[in-house]
Protein backbone atom coordinates (compact mmCIF):
# COMPACT_ATOMS: atom_id res chain seq x y z
CA UNK A 1 0.00 0.00 0.00
CA UNK A 2 1.51 2.91 -1.24
CA UNK A 3 0.33 7.08 -0.98
CA UNK A 4 -1.48 6.49 -3.79
CA UNK A 5 -3.60 3.94 -2.83
CA UNK A 6 -4.46 6.05 0.70
CA UNK A 7 -5.30 9.16 -1.22
CA UNK A 8 -7.57 7.79 -3.80
CA UNK A 9 -8.75 5.06 -1.87
CA UNK A 10 -8.39 4.44 1.95
CA UNK A 11 -9.14 7.16 3.42
CA UNK A 12 -12.07 7.28 1.90
CA UNK A 13 -12.99 3.48 3.05
CA UNK A 14 -12.35 4.80 6.29
CA UNK A 15 -15.22 7.62 5.85
CA UNK A 16 -17.85 5.36 3.82
CA UNK A 17 -17.30 2.93 7.17
CA UNK A 18 -19.99 5.58 8.66
CA UNK A 19 -22.28 6.07 6.34
CA UNK A 20 -22.49 2.58 4.42
CA UNK A 21 -22.32 -1.41 4.55
CA UNK A 22 -19.37 -1.90 3.59
CA UNK A 23 -17.03 -5.11 1.86
CA UNK A 24 -13.29 -4.45 1.73
CA UNK A 25 -11.67 -7.51 -0.12
CA UNK A 26 -7.93 -8.18 -0.16
CA UNK A 27 -8.05 -9.44 -3.84
CA UNK A 28 -5.74 -12.07 -4.04
CA UNK A 29 -6.76 -14.31 -7.09
CA UNK A 30 -5.97 -10.59 -9.07
CA UNK A 31 -2.43 -10.59 -7.50
CA UNK A 32 -1.80 -13.73 -8.92
CA UNK A 33 -2.69 -12.43 -12.33
CA UNK A 34 0.90 -11.10 -12.46
CA UNK A 35 2.63 -12.60 -9.44
CA UNK A 36 1.78 -16.36 -11.16
CA UNK A 37 5.81 -17.07 -11.85
CA UNK A 38 6.04 -15.66 -7.57
CA UNK A 39 3.24 -16.56 -6.03
CA UNK A 40 5.33 -17.22 -2.41
CA UNK A 41 4.97 -13.76 -2.28
CA UNK A 42 1.38 -13.56 -1.89
CA UNK A 43 0.34 -14.72 1.09
CA UNK A 44 3.15 -12.26 2.96
CA UNK A 45 1.92 -9.54 1.04
CA UNK A 46 -2.02 -10.43 1.84
CA UNK A 47 -0.88 -9.65 5.66
CA UNK A 48 0.56 -6.60 5.48
CA UNK A 49 -2.24 -5.30 2.92
CA UNK A 50 -4.53 -6.04 5.97
CA UNK A 51 -2.51 -4.43 8.38
CA UNK A 52 -2.06 -1.47 6.34
CA UNK A 53 -5.71 -1.32 6.09
CA UNK A 54 -6.64 -1.14 9.77
CA UNK A 55 -3.82 0.84 10.84
CA UNK A 56 -5.61 3.86 8.64
CA UNK A 57 -8.61 2.81 10.91
CA UNK A 58 -10.75 0.43 8.80
CA UNK A 59 -12.40 -1.63 11.44
CA UNK A 60 -13.74 -4.83 11.05
CA UNK A 61 -16.37 -4.08 13.50
CA UNK A 62 -18.11 -1.74 11.20
CA UNK A 63 -17.25 -3.11 7.79
CA UNK A 64 -16.87 -7.05 6.09
CA UNK A 65 -12.90 -7.19 5.81
CA UNK A 66 -11.82 -10.52 3.75
CA UNK A 67 -9.80 -12.46 1.45
CA UNK A 68 -10.98 -12.54 -1.88
CA UNK A 69 -9.61 -16.44 -2.28
CA UNK A 70 -11.59 -17.26 0.49
CA UNK A 71 -15.19 -16.45 -1.09
CA UNK A 72 -15.17 -19.48 -4.27
CA UNK A 73 -18.48 -17.72 -5.53
CA UNK A 74 -15.94 -15.00 -6.92
CA UNK A 75 -14.26 -17.48 -9.39
CA UNK A 76 -17.43 -18.78 -10.04
CA UNK A 77 -18.93 -15.61 -11.07
CA UNK A 78 -16.21 -14.65 -12.69
CA UNK A 79 -16.81 -17.88 -14.86
CA UNK A 80 -20.16 -16.77 -15.61
CA UNK A 81 -19.33 -13.31 -16.10
CA UNK A 82 -16.75 -14.39 -19.25
CA UNK A 83 -19.37 -16.31 -20.94
CA UNK A 84 -20.65 -13.04 -21.85
CA UNK A 85 -17.90 -10.53 -22.08
CA UNK A 86 -17.04 -9.98 -26.01
CA UNK A 87 -13.13 -9.78 -26.03
CA UNK A 88 -12.85 -6.68 -27.94
CA UNK A 89 -14.39 -5.10 -24.89
CA UNK A 90 -11.38 -6.24 -22.50
CA UNK A 91 -9.03 -5.29 -25.37
CA UNK A 92 -9.65 -1.87 -25.36
CA UNK A 93 -9.80 -1.24 -21.95
CA UNK A 94 -6.80 1.43 -21.60
CA UNK A 95 -5.22 -0.04 -17.92
CA UNK A 96 -4.67 -3.17 -19.76
CA UNK A 97 -3.04 -1.42 -22.76
CA UNK A 98 -1.07 0.60 -20.28
CA UNK A 99 0.62 -2.45 -18.53
CA UNK A 100 1.65 -4.07 -21.32
CA UNK A 101 3.59 -1.76 -22.06
CA UNK A 102 4.99 -0.74 -18.93
CA UNK A 103 5.34 -3.72 -16.97
CA UNK A 104 8.04 -5.51 -19.36
CA UNK A 105 9.80 -7.57 -16.67
CA UNK A 106 5.86 -9.88 -15.89
CA UNK A 107 4.58 -12.16 -18.36
CA UNK A 108 1.18 -10.79 -18.74
CA UNK A 109 0.24 -12.64 -22.07
CA UNK A 110 -2.30 -14.41 -20.91
CA UNK A 111 -5.74 -14.93 -20.65
CA UNK A 112 -6.28 -13.77 -16.97
CA UNK A 113 -4.81 -11.09 -17.09
CA UNK A 114 -6.71 -9.88 -20.59
CA UNK A 115 -9.96 -11.19 -18.18
CA UNK A 116 -8.74 -9.25 -14.96
CA UNK A 117 -11.52 -7.12 -15.55
CA UNK A 118 -14.52 -9.66 -15.76
CA UNK A 119 -12.72 -10.66 -12.16
CA UNK A 120 -13.56 -7.14 -10.89
CA UNK A 121 -16.72 -7.10 -12.44
CA UNK A 122 -17.38 -10.32 -10.65
CA UNK A 123 -15.95 -8.76 -7.11
CA UNK A 124 -18.43 -5.49 -7.46
CA UNK A 125 -21.81 -7.67 -8.83
CA UNK A 126 -21.23 -10.72 -6.09
CA UNK A 127 -22.57 -8.17 -3.65
CA UNK A 128 -24.91 -6.43 -5.62
CA UNK A 129 -23.42 -2.96 -4.90
CA UNK A 130 -25.05 0.28 -6.28
CA UNK A 131 -21.62 2.15 -4.87
CA UNK A 132 -17.89 1.80 -5.38
CA UNK A 133 -15.22 3.74 -3.60
CA UNK A 134 -12.40 3.96 -6.94
CA UNK A 135 -9.39 6.37 -8.48
CA UNK A 136 -10.06 7.80 -11.33
CA UNK A 137 -8.13 5.32 -12.93
CA UNK A 138 -10.24 2.80 -12.59
CA UNK A 139 -13.55 4.52 -13.96
CA UNK A 140 -12.88 2.59 -17.07
CA UNK A 141 -13.06 -0.69 -15.02
CA UNK A 142 -16.04 0.49 -13.45
CA UNK A 143 -18.07 1.15 -16.67
CA UNK A 144 -17.02 -2.29 -18.19
CA UNK A 145 -18.53 -3.63 -14.79
CA UNK A 146 -22.01 -1.96 -15.70
CA UNK A 147 -21.87 -3.03 -19.39
CA UNK A 148 -21.17 -6.45 -18.36
CA UNK A 149 -23.77 -6.17 -15.53
CA UNK A 150 -26.65 -4.59 -18.33
CA UNK A 151 -25.22 -7.51 -20.81
CA UNK A 152 -26.70 -10.15 -17.93
CA UNK A 153 -29.83 -8.60 -17.08
CA UNK A 154 -30.58 -8.11 -20.51
CA UNK A 155 -29.67 -12.00 -21.17
CA UNK A 156 -31.44 -13.71 -17.97
CA UNK A 157 -33.30 -11.36 -16.19
CA UNK A 158 -32.50 -8.59 -13.46
CA UNK A 159 -30.37 -9.39 -11.14
CA UNK A 160 -27.44 -6.38 -10.87
CA UNK A 161 -27.70 -3.02 -9.98
CA UNK A 162 -25.67 -0.69 -12.11
CA UNK A 163 -22.87 0.42 -9.17
CA UNK A 164 -21.88 4.03 -9.03
CA UNK A 165 -18.29 5.88 -8.02
CA UNK A 166 -17.51 7.49 -5.34
CA UNK A 167 -14.02 9.75 -6.21
CA UNK A 168 -11.87 11.22 -3.14
CA UNK A 169 -11.10 14.87 -3.25
CA UNK A 170 -7.55 14.22 -4.19
CA UNK A 171 -8.71 11.21 -6.85
CA UNK A 172 -5.10 10.45 -8.30
CA UNK A 173 -1.66 11.08 -6.87
CA UNK A 174 1.06 10.60 -9.45
CA UNK A 175 4.47 8.27 -8.32
CA UNK A 176 7.70 10.51 -7.71
CA UNK A 177 8.80 10.26 -11.96
CA UNK A 178 4.97 11.87 -13.03
CA UNK A 179 3.84 8.92 -14.05
CA UNK A 180 0.52 6.42 -12.55
CA UNK A 181 1.98 5.99 -9.55
CA UNK A 182 2.42 1.69 -8.86
CA UNK A 183 4.02 -0.52 -7.20
CA UNK A 184 4.60 -2.30 -10.42
CA UNK A 185 6.71 0.80 -11.02
CA UNK A 186 8.95 1.47 -8.37
CA UNK A 187 7.92 4.98 -8.02
CA UNK A 188 6.01 4.94 -5.03
CA UNK A 189 6.20 5.87 -1.30
CA UNK A 190 4.85 2.91 0.95
CA UNK A 191 2.60 3.68 3.78
CA UNK A 192 5.43 1.63 5.90
CA UNK A 193 8.62 3.24 4.46
CA UNK A 194 10.78 4.30 7.23
CA UNK A 195 11.66 7.84 7.95
CA UNK A 196 14.85 7.64 5.82
CA UNK A 197 14.09 5.85 2.85
CA UNK A 198 10.95 8.17 2.69
CA UNK A 199 13.35 11.43 2.15
CA UNK A 200 15.47 9.54 -0.06
CA UNK A 201 12.50 8.74 -2.23
CA UNK A 202 11.02 12.48 -1.99
CA UNK A 203 14.61 14.01 -2.96
CA UNK A 204 14.63 12.25 -5.96
CA UNK A 205 10.58 13.41 -7.47
CA UNK A 206 10.74 15.13 -10.69
CA UNK A 207 9.73 18.64 -10.08
CA UNK A 208 9.21 21.31 -12.82
CA UNK A 209 11.91 21.42 -15.72
CA UNK A 210 11.18 24.47 -16.97
CA UNK A 211 12.88 25.67 -13.22
CA UNK A 212 16.65 25.69 -14.08
CA UNK A 213 17.73 28.29 -11.91
CA UNK A 214 17.20 28.68 -8.14
CA UNK A 215 16.03 32.09 -9.38
CA UNK A 216 13.69 30.80 -11.42
CA UNK A 217 9.96 31.49 -10.63
CA UNK A 218 8.04 28.43 -10.16
CA UNK A 219 5.18 26.71 -11.61
CA UNK A 220 3.61 25.27 -8.47
CA UNK A 221 0.03 23.98 -10.44
CA UNK A 222 2.39 21.37 -12.36
CA UNK A 223 5.03 20.78 -9.70
CA UNK A 224 4.25 17.12 -8.56
CA UNK A 225 5.57 18.20 -5.14
CA UNK A 226 3.04 20.70 -4.54
CA UNK A 227 1.08 18.08 -5.03
CA UNK A 228 1.68 16.25 -2.54
CA UNK A 229 1.47 19.13 -0.37
CA UNK A 230 -1.82 19.81 -0.94
CA UNK A 231 -3.08 16.21 -0.73
CA UNK A 232 -1.48 15.37 2.51
CA UNK A 233 -0.18 18.77 3.67
CA UNK A 234 -1.66 21.74 5.64
CA UNK A 235 -3.49 23.55 3.42
CA UNK A 236 -2.47 26.80 4.83
CA UNK A 237 1.36 25.19 4.38
CA UNK A 238 0.73 24.72 0.77
CA UNK A 239 -0.75 27.85 -0.07
CA UNK A 240 2.65 29.30 1.49
CA UNK A 241 4.88 26.61 -0.58
CA UNK A 242 2.82 27.69 -3.55
CA UNK A 243 3.63 31.60 -3.07
CA UNK A 244 7.43 30.83 -2.50
CA UNK A 245 7.60 28.37 -5.56
CA UNK A 246 6.28 31.47 -7.31
CA UNK A 247 8.63 33.80 -6.08
CA UNK A 248 11.58 31.43 -6.27
CA UNK A 249 11.77 32.85 -2.26
CA UNK A 250 13.10 29.04 -2.24
CA UNK A 251 14.31 26.03 -4.16
CA UNK A 252 13.36 22.66 -5.32
CA UNK A 253 15.71 21.12 -2.53
CA UNK A 254 14.17 23.00 0.21
CA UNK A 255 10.88 22.40 -1.50
CA UNK A 256 11.58 18.57 -0.98
CA UNK A 257 13.05 18.61 2.11
CA UNK A 258 10.22 20.30 3.73
CA UNK A 259 7.53 17.76 2.12
CA UNK A 260 9.62 15.16 3.17
CA UNK A 261 9.05 15.91 6.74
CA UNK A 262 5.18 16.53 6.34
CA UNK A 263 5.31 12.70 4.83
CA UNK A 264 7.70 11.29 7.57
CA UNK A 265 5.12 13.00 10.44
CA UNK A 266 1.94 11.88 8.87
CA UNK A 267 3.12 8.11 8.11
CA UNK A 268 5.25 7.45 11.78
CA UNK A 269 1.59 6.60 13.26
CA UNK A 270 0.19 4.57 10.29
CA UNK A 271 3.72 2.15 10.43
CA UNK A 272 3.94 2.04 14.45
CA UNK A 273 0.34 0.72 14.37
CA UNK A 274 1.07 -1.48 11.19
CA UNK A 275 4.15 -3.01 13.09
CA UNK A 276 1.93 -4.00 15.93
CA UNK A 277 -0.18 -5.57 13.93
CA UNK A 278 2.18 -7.74 11.89
CA UNK A 279 3.16 -9.38 15.50
CA UNK A 280 -0.29 -9.95 16.20
CA UNK A 281 -1.08 -12.67 13.62
CA UNK A 282 -3.86 -14.48 15.69
CA UNK A 283 -5.85 -11.28 15.56
CA UNK A 284 -5.17 -10.53 11.52
CA UNK A 285 -6.40 -14.37 10.80
CA UNK A 286 -9.23 -13.59 13.56
CA UNK A 287 -10.79 -11.07 11.51
CA UNK A 288 -9.82 -12.62 8.10
CA UNK A 289 -11.71 -15.62 9.03
CA UNK A 290 -14.92 -13.68 10.40
CA UNK A 291 -14.83 -11.53 7.76
CA UNK A 292 -14.48 -14.25 4.66
CA UNK A 293 -17.49 -16.44 6.16
CA UNK A 294 -19.94 -12.70 6.40
CA UNK A 295 -18.76 -12.34 2.99
CA UNK A 296 -19.46 -16.06 1.45
CA UNK A 297 -23.10 -15.57 3.09
CA UNK A 298 -23.53 -12.87 1.18
CA UNK A 299 -21.65 -14.18 -2.28
CA UNK A 300 -24.39 -17.02 -1.96
CA UNK A 301 -27.36 -15.24 -2.27
CA UNK A 302 -26.21 -13.49 -5.27
CA UNK A 303 -24.96 -16.77 -6.47
CA UNK A 304 -28.65 -18.46 -5.68
CA UNK A 305 -30.14 -15.18 -7.77
CA UNK A 306 -27.94 -16.29 -10.75
CA UNK A 307 -28.65 -19.72 -11.05
CA UNK A 308 -32.24 -19.36 -11.06
CA UNK A 309 -31.24 -16.80 -13.31
CA UNK A 310 -29.57 -18.74 -15.36
CA UNK A 311 -32.12 -21.89 -15.17
CA UNK A 312 -29.61 -24.02 -13.37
Amino acid sequence: MHLGRFAGALRNWVRLQDDYECFYSIVDWHALMSESAHTGVIAQYTWEVLADWLAVGLDPKRSTIFIQSHVPQHAELHMVLSCITPIPWLERCPTYKEQMQEMRDHDLTNYAFLGYPVLMAADILLYRADTVPVGDDQLPHLELTREIGRRFNHLYGEVFPEPQAILTKTSRILGLDRRKMSASYGNFIALADEPAVIREKVMSMVTDPQRIHRTDPGRPDYCNVHSYYEAFGDAQEAAEVARRCQAAEWGCTECKARLAEVLVELLAPIRERREQLLRERKELEGIVEAGSRRAREEAGKTMDLVHRALGF
